[in-house]
C-alpha cells in the first residue's frame, strides 16, 4: 500500500495535479517534474461551440511537491510555469483584433495541505488548496496565463488499494475572488497493476461553474478562451505510470472531453518525471 501511493500523485488533463487520499509518511516527499501541452487549437466547447480568432498554444511546465509533515498531514505545492501563444488567424476573411504573440510566466500558484481522516481499508482524506493570483494578462493579444484571482479549494478525497489495483474518488469545490464564478468538482481514477513496473489508469474528471460571478471577460480574452470565467468539462483520460526503480519513475498521460463551455476542443498531453525522498 505504502508502495501504491507514490504512484498517485500524477498530472491529470485539467486539474494540474492528483487528488489521492494517501498522504506522505512524517519526513518523506514526493517531486515531480511534468510538461503538458494543449496542441494548437482553434475551436472551444461551447452551445454551440465556436473559434477562437487566432490558433492557440497552451504549454504548460510545472513543478510538484509533496512532503509529510507527520502521517497524517502532507504539505503540497504545485508551481506551474506558462508558455502560450497565439499565431496565425483562423479564417482569412477575419480582421483580428488581437495581436499575434507569446507570453511566458507563471501560472496560478498553489499551495495547501491534506490530511488523513479514516484509514481502515478505505481512506477518507480532506484537502484545503489556495491558488495564488500570480498569472498574468495582455491585452493586445488576448493573452492570459492563469485566473485574475484567489481560489480557495476544499475537497474530500476517498480511495482504496488492493493487491494489483487501486481506486480513488474526490469532490470539492472552487470558490474564487474577483467576481469569478464559483464551480463544483468531481472525478475519479482507476489503475492495474499491468507488469512489475507499469501501472495503467483511466480517470474521469468534471467541473461545473456555478455560474454566479460578475466578473466580464476583456472582449480579447475570449478570442483566446484561456483561463475565462465560467468554465466547465467533463473529461476522461489514461495514464501509464513506469517505475524506473523503488524512488525515480516517469508517466505519460493523455486526455480529452466529452463536452465543455469556454474550454479548448483539443486533447491534452502530459510527460512527467517524479523522485521519492
Amino acid at each position: 500500500m505504502k508502495k501504491l501511493a507514490y504512484f498517485l500523485i500524477l498530472t491529470i488533463t485539467f486539474s494540474a495535479y492528483a487528488q489521492s487520499p494517501w498522504t506522505q509518511k512524517k519526513g518523506e516527499a514526493y517531486l515531480q517534474l511534468s510538461f503538458t501541452t494543449i496542441p494548437s487549437y482553434s475551436t472551444l466547447f461551447g452551445n454551440p461551440e465556436y473559434s477562437t480568432e487566432r490558433k492557440i498554444n497552451d504549454n504548460t511546465l510545472q513543478f510538484y511537491a509533496e512532503y509529510g509533515l507527520s502521517d497524517k498531514t502532507t504539505l503540497i505545492a504545485n508551481l506551474p510555469f506558462k508558455m502560450v501563444a497565439s499565431n496565425e488567424v483562423t479564417s482569412p476573411t477575419i480582421t483580428p483584433f488581437t495581436t499575434e504573440d507569446s507570453q511566458s510566466s507563471l501560472g496560478n500558484v498553489k499551495l495547501g495541505v491534506k490530511h488523513n481522516f479514516y484509514n481502515k481499508k478505505w481512506l477518507i482524506s480532506g484537502q484545503l488548496l489556495i491558488e495564488a493570483n500570480t498569472g498574468t494578462y495582455e491585452d493586445a493579444s488576448g493573452l492570459r496565463t492563469g485566473y485574475d484571482a484567489w481560489t480557495l479549494t476544499p475537497t474530500i478525497i476517498v480511495g482504496r488499494g488492493f493487491n494489483n489495483w487501486y481506486i480513488q474518488g474526490f469532490t470539492g469545490v472552487d470558490i474564487r475572488t474577483n467576481e469569478y464564478s464559483s464551480a463544483f468538482k468531481l472525478g475519479g481514477e482507476a489503475g492495474y497493476k499491468a507488469l512489475d513496473w507499469l501501472w495503467v489508469a483511466g480517470f474521469l474528471d468534471g467541473v461545473a461553474s456555478f455560474q454566479n460571478g460578475d466578473f466580464v471577460d476583456p472582449r480579447n480574452n475570449t478570442l483566446t478562451g484561456l483561463y475565462v470565467n465560467n468554465q466547465s468539462y467533463a473529461a476522461f483520460g489514461f495514464k501509464l505510470i513506469g517505475e524506473f526503480d523503488k524512488n525515480f519513475g516517469a508517466n505519460v498521460g493523455l486526455g480529452g472531453a466529452f463536452d465543455g463551455r469556454n474550454v479548448a476542443k483539443s486533447p491534452a498531453i502530459s510527460l512527467g518525471l517524479y523522485y521519492k525522498l
